[in-house]
């Protein structure tokens, strides 16, 4: 059977098969029929399906096309004779629904390489080279999906598999997180590692990655604040069990030879990008995504990304948003990712001044950075600064008072003293991320003096 003779099979059932209609009709676009004159007898049977929910008769067709000022007479005959030509014949109807999905795929394809070569050409002024990864992407996977959403009685039994059925989780490696998590985490989720500054984000998370490796996971490890070379120094000291200080010492046939070692195990494949703080957001990575699938075919069991509050929003920007709703859009973007790709997406925030020495981190208690001399009130009423705090102290929280439990390393870092137009002083490190009026910016990555801060100081 001719594509022509499959598509005029397409346009009789639409007109005389109801039950396949309604199945494929949701999935058919104008654009797949090539032909002028199939597309036009294609829109009048759109235009009638959405406006009656109903198919259409031979005789309503005629009429429609009839009353069309946009064809002409040679056209009109042509249509018509085409209208007057579809007779139905009973043939199998899974087969012609499954002929169908397989014809919309082809057209699809088609047409993503047809609008590639455009944007290659030039002839496409709104869309650039990087857009024809997720254009082929898109086309490839066109298909029939008839699921729309769960019906409570009807997929019952479908909910009791669910209920019995062992969930694929991604373990930890760590006895006791796997316990409380119940063997690790699930798909679809957004996961976050909530600490002070210091204590070990970067850390745990390079571990997880290396436990997840070893366990046969690919890992997508994104990084905004380390180098890709500093992420891979840290895996390699996990996978390789040395100490992290002593990895430059080691000669360079032992290190080829434990690579090796580890590479002959069956083991996931990581991949680490390093992006600038600041400046990359969830269209970024889903690009990167694509990108990997098709010229690595790699597609992650886990997405890391290092960390949430120094990527980028793909809907705000922060000079127009406050904090909280921006990194709020940033979270749910990730969320977002991980229910498209169904994997679980880890990431990571530090803790505000008032959660570094609490025993009991809050959701408030995210993220600034704390100088050594920063003051806080204790429950006497007396001031102490961060370093002469003490396990035992009590000291004021957003709504009571908190006795500090633990008291983390520190990690000494350099500082800029910053003055702003109103006379505030505030001391911070390069790394900390200001909303300006040209974005997020760190001393890092550009903020100067004359630099506008969207803050309240």
């Amino acid at each position: 059977m001719s594509i022509t003779k499959l598509e005029k099979k397409i346009l009789t059932n639409l007109i005389f098969n109801s039950d396949y209609m309604r199945k494929v009709y949701p999935f058919l676009k104008e654009e797949y029929f090539l032909n002028t004159n199939e597309k036009i007898i294609f829109q009048e049977i759109s235009k009638f399906i959405n406006k009656y929910n109903n198919i259409p008769t031979k005789s309503i067709l005629s009429i429609e096309v009839e009353n069309r000022n946009d064809i002409t007479e040679q056209n009109f005959k042509d249509i018509i004779s085409i209208v007057n030509e579809l007779e139905y014949i009973d043939v199998n109807n899974d087969w012609l629904i499954d002929a169908t999905e397989k014809w919309c795929k082809e057209k699809a394809v088609y047409i993503a390489l047809m609008e590639s070569i455009r944007i290659v050409d030039g002839k496409d002024k709104n869309r650039k080279e990087d857009s024809i990864p997720t254009i082929l992407s898109n086309a490839l996977s066109v298909s029939f999906n008839d699921n729309i959403g769960h019906d409570y009685i009807d997929d019952a039994d479908d909910r009791y598999e669910f209920y019995h059925k062992k969930e694929e989780k991604i373990p930890f490696g760590l006895n006791l997180f796997d316990k409380i998590t119940k063997g690790g985490l699930s798909n679809k989720t957004l996961n976050i590692a909530l600490a002070g500054t210091g204590v070990g984000k970067s850390l745990f998370m390079c571990h997880y990655a290396s436990s997840s490796i070893l366990s046969g996971k690919n890992v997508l490890y994104i990084t905004l604040e380390m180098s890709e070379e500093r992420i891979a120094e840290r895996i390699d000291a996990n996978l390789l069990n040395i100490d992290i200080q002593k990895l430059s010492d080691i000669p360079k046939p032992i290190y080829t030879n434990r690579i090796q070692n580890i590479s002959n195990k069956s083991i996931g494949k990581l991949i680490i990008k390093e992006y600038p703080t600041a400046s990359a957001h969830v269209g970024h990575f889903k690009s990167l995504l694509n990108e990997l699938e098709l010229k690595k075919s790699f597609i992650p069991d886990i997405i890391f990304i290092d960390y949430l509050n120094i990527c980028a929003s793909s809907r705000y920007r922060e000079n127009i948003v406050n904090s909280y709703t921006y990194v709020k859009a940033i979270a749910e973007e990730l969320r977002g990712l991980a229910v498209e790709k169904n994997v679980p997406v880890f990431s990571a925030t530090q803790t505000t001044r008032s959660g570094f020495s609490s025993s009991d981190v809050e959701i408030t208690d995210t993220s600034e950075c704390i100088f050594v001399d920063e003051t806080i009130e204790m429950r006497d009423g007396g001031v102490k600064k961060i370093s002469e705090i003490s396990v035992g102290d009590q000291i004021k929280s957003q709504d009571s008072y908190k006795t500090v439990m633990m008291i983390h390393h520190k990690k000494e870092k350099e500082c800029i003293k910053v003055i702003t137009k109103t006379g505030k002083t505030i001391i911070v490190s390069k790394e900390h991320i200001f909303p300006t009026n040209n974005g997020r910016k760190s001393f890092n990555s550009g903020l100067s003096v004359g630099d506008y801060l969207n803050t309240n100081m």
